[in-house]
């Protein structure tokens, strides 16, 4: 689960998801996929920013690419993404104290609409001016809270190493008790 919390966590890779979103969504679109080209444009950044931000989001599968001569077209691939949201329903759930029974899904909208939510989701939602931009802001949220505890996680195992792990082990290489 970490790995895709570190993938979604980068506010770039979150945009990318949400314009591949679009097209994926849209009936119109053939395909359901968006050039590289298109995704520079709409985003304001180089291709090559963008290029590595998709090989980022293509090695966690959340998105697929079609090749079309020189051009590349990508594609949302939700399944990763099904698999997230089924790790936070139980979250959501919790502040009904039930567990996901199917209805998951309900519970889900519900909370974004405000209701029984738990105090700190509640206040973002509170903070929002569009209601429908509650779960991009509390997916971001979430991933940006993941990614900065992945990170107190990493400086404190670093540290163990350094200071218990790495001393301990010269010493019995050292034959010392």
């Amino acid at each position: 689960m970490a790995d895709i919390f570190d993938v979604v966590a980068d506010s770039t890779r979150r945009e990318l998801l949400q314009r591949l979103l679009e097209h994926f969504a849209d009936p119109a679109d053939e395909h359901g996929d968006v050039s590289v080209g298109s995704l520079v444009d709409a985003l304001g950044l180089t291709q090559p920013t963008v290029s590595k931000h998709l090989k980022v989001l293509r090695e966690a599968k959340l998105v697929t690419v079609r090749e079309e001569g020189q051009h590349r077209f990508y594609r949302l691939n939700p399944e990763p993404l099904d698999e997230l949201a089924g790790w936070l329903v139980p979250f959501v759930n919790s502040g009904e104290g039930a567990a996901d029974d199917g209805a998951g899904a309900h519970t889900v909208f519900a909370a974004w609409a405000g209701s029984e939510l738990p105090t700190p989701l509640r206040k973002v939602a509170e903070s929002l001016d569009h209601a429908g931009d509650a779960g991009a802001v509390v997916g971001r949220t979430v991933a940006d809270a993941s990614h900065q505890v992945r990170a107190v996680i990493d400086d404190v195992a670093s540290n163990v190493d350094k200071r218990v792990i790495r001393p301990l082990k010269e010493r019995f290489a050292r034959g010392e008790d």
